[in-house]
């Protein structure tokens, strides 16, 4: 954890050792951001995502820096189908961090495949349609089209509950089950699924026998004995008889209904078939209109394509092989950056590291006389300045015994400036508590030769001499 106002490791204390400022309360916060950060990771694992997000969102209210609780919430609602809001998270994550930074990974996942962002407009065009249908009522255009959605993309949650719920409308419980199960798998605490499951639950239950209704009369009779033997005669044997002559009479008038329906049917079937010949029809030439259209639009995608080739083959000849272009471009901009403001060193020696190929190396052929003057110019006016940056970084990365960050700036530090004898023997004692030998020893006699007769050559040839011992 590093001080708010100065950037210095802090300690245990509750004030900065380095500036005096009092941390306790930002120390507080920061372990609630990172108490909540975990307890979303934690959900995150056992797939309760409505839970990570909840706890995610609480990390960020306390620490809105939080890089590793945002980009984790980008995988989340990611996850969910949620690509937008996960682009949205990332892209801050970016703009907090931008260098060493996994969200440039997710990011470059996304925006460098063409066919998936199609794919997530698409989703996106196709799921606001569904809403107007709904709005609409026209549930069975909703339907169709949110099935579209989730073959484009399979987890989006709100997609499957909004299908579940035109099928609960519908009355369709199978079917809203399984659409509800299919969340339950992605996110397994999603409160308006759980909701929605309930409601089907108890509509898929077996029906119990309905209570309260009164029991059927039992039919009155009348029971007398004849000898030995017992007579039961219906009190009702009359009233039977009408009820089996109204149901004479109702089977002759439904045998009369019978009869006309089917003398009239055929004629009605004729005519329902005259009707879907002339449809036929219609579609058929609607079919072959949207034939053509579409045989005239592959004939021009092929021509679009074919341009784009050749337009891509002329873009690489300007590029050339070692984009030269782009080293052309960054150059520039370190230029410009320089003039606008010559104190801000930080932004011409970013700008310098884009440079893919220095104009000293291997690339040398190909850049042209006012490239290199441009060059050395600008490293002449602000080389050393960028070296001493540079030095100061790793110097105090050294100290730290942070050699991991130490390195790379002593490296810089001397390529802006190679007088600097100080940053090649720093880098060389880098390299070698780092463990990595062959380059501390290889570093240890570059000082000696370029710089004989010093007392950083002889403390180089003191530690050359004892890794040969070591050996």
């Amino acid at each position: 954890m590093i001080c708010y106002q100065c950037g210095c490791t802090l300690s245990e204390h509750d004030f900065c050792t380095s500036c005096g400022a009092d941390v306790a309360l930002y120390k507080k916060i920061i372990y609630i951001s990172n108490r909540f950060y975990n307890e979303g990771l934690e959900r995150a694992n056992v797939r309760d995502l409505t839970g990570a997000i909840t706890s995610l969102r609480q990390s960020l209210k306390f620490n809105k820096n939080n890089v590793e609780a945002r980009n984790l919430l980008g995988l989340v609602y990611f996850e969910t189908g949620e690509v937008v809001a996960a682009l949205s998270e990332w892209v801050i994550s970016k703009n907090l961090r931008p260098k060493k930074n996994i969200a440039d990974d997710y990011i470059d996942m996304i925006q460098t495949n063409q066919s998936r962002l199609d794919t997530i407009n698409q989703t996106i065009k196709k799921y606001n349609q569904a809403l107007t249908y709904c709005n609409q009522e026209s549930l069975d255009l909703a339907v169709i089209q949110l099935k579209k959605v989730l073959s484009l993309n399979p987890k989006f949650i709100r997609a499957h509950q909004l299908l579940a719920l035109l099928y609960i409308n519908g009355e369709e419980w199978e079917k809203a089950k399984r659409e509800l199960t299919k969340c339950i798998e992605i996110d397994a605490n999603n409160t308006v699924t759980l909701r929605y499951l309930k409601e089907v639950d108890e509509m898929l239950l077996p029906e119990e026998g309905v209570k309260g209704q009164p029991r059927k009369r039992k039919e009155e009779v009348i029971k007398y004995q004849s000898g030995n033997e017992t007579i039961i005669q219906p009190v009702n044997m009359k009233e039977g008889r009408g009820v089996t002559s109204l149901l004479n009479l109702a089977i002759g008038v439904a045998i009369g209904v019978a009869i006309a329906f089917f003398l009239i049917l055929p004629a009605r079937i004729q005519a329902a078939k005259a009707g879907i010949d002339v449809e036929l029809r219609k579609v058929s030439e609607q079919s072959d209109a949207k034939t053509a259209t579409i045989d005239e639009l592959q004939q021009q995608v092929s021509a679009l394509t074919a341009q784009n080739d050749a337009l891509q083959e002329d873009l690489q000849g300007y590029l050339g092989t070692d984009g030269a272009l782009e080293s052309v471009d960054s150059l520039m901009k370190a230029a410009q950056a320089y003039l606008t403001d010559p104190e801000d060193i930080t932004a011409v020696a970013d700008y310098l590291e884009e440079i893919g190929t220095d104009v000293e190396g291997e690339g040398e052929t190909d850049r042209s006389e006012a490239y290199t003057n441009l060059y050395d110019t600008l490293i002449s006016l602000v080389g050393a300045d960028i070296a001493a940056a540079y030095y100061d970084d790793g110097y105090d990365a050294y100290r730290q015994d942070n050699y991991e960050d130490a390195i790379p700036n002593l490296e810089k530090a001397f390529k802006y400036d190679p007088t600097n004898g100080e940053a090649l023997y720093d880098l060389a004692n880098s390299y070698y508590r780092a463990g990595q030998e062959d380059k501390a020893r290889e570093t240890y006699l570059r000082v000696i030769e370029l710089f004989p007769d010093t007392e950083k050559a002889n403390k180089s040839e003191e530690f050359l001499a004892d890794m040969e011992g070591q050996d």
